[in-house]
């Protein structure tokens, strides 16, 4: 896996987005030049077996993915309860398979603020019905975290949001989780705060 970075110092080349529910995972992938995140697909979330977890890594490693974002829901305040909790433990899991696998890889939680208001917007405007947003809202709500993400790198010039480091391998992820709580070590402590879920 190539880490390639560019001058201003973050990852170049096809990157993933991915916003975590507790019953459904949006991912969303972007071109080489990271000019545009499209939705790709909406996973099954599986807290037993964390079979998402690997669909996402072996997506990473299919593409050649340069890093991996993941959507840190924030109340409008700016504070983290539970399903920000919920998302931070998934980009360890996701930062552990990817090393796991020999992948060097960074996964970056970026503040994500009314993403899913966003997508339930955006998807409402292209004329779906509120009964179909289900299928799909997912995977729209990872692609504008991922846009939101490489716009804010190119503005900046610089990389955004906080680096998680996978556990320690003494650390047994087990089939269903990590055994202790590890928290994410900020990258940048750049975050923003115009994009994301509300809560």
């Amino acid at each position: 896996m190539t880490d390639a970075v560019a001058a201003g110092g973050y990852p170049q080349g096809v990157k993933l987005g991915v916003d975590v529910g507790t019953v459904r995972v949006g991912v969303a992938i972007c071109d080489r030049d990271s000019i545009l995140a499209t939705p790709y697909k909406t996973l099954d979330r599986n807290a037993r077996k964390n079979s998402d977890v690997r669909v996402i890594a072996k997506l990473a490693e299919e593409l050649g993915a340069v890093q991996v974002i993941v959507g840190l829901p924030r109340t409008m305040k700016g504070e983290e309860h539970a399903s920000a909790r919920m998302a931070t433990d998934y980009a360890l899991l996701l930062a552990a398979e990817l090393s796991s696998r020999g992948l060097a890889v960074p996964v970056n939680l970026v503040d994500e603020r009314l993403s899913s208001v966003s997508a339930h917007r955006n998807l409402h405007e292209a004329g779906m019905s509120s009964r179909d947003h289900r299928k799909v809202v997912d995977q729209v709500a990872a692609a504008g975290i991922l846009q939101h993400a490489i716009d804010m790198q190119k503005a900046r010039g610089a990389d955004v949001g906080s680096r998680v480091t996978a556990p320690s391998p003494s650390v047994d992820l087990g089939a269903g989780g990590v055994d202790e709580p590890v928290r994410a070590v900020p990258a940048d402590t750049a975050q923003s705060s115009d994009n994301g879920r509300q809560q």
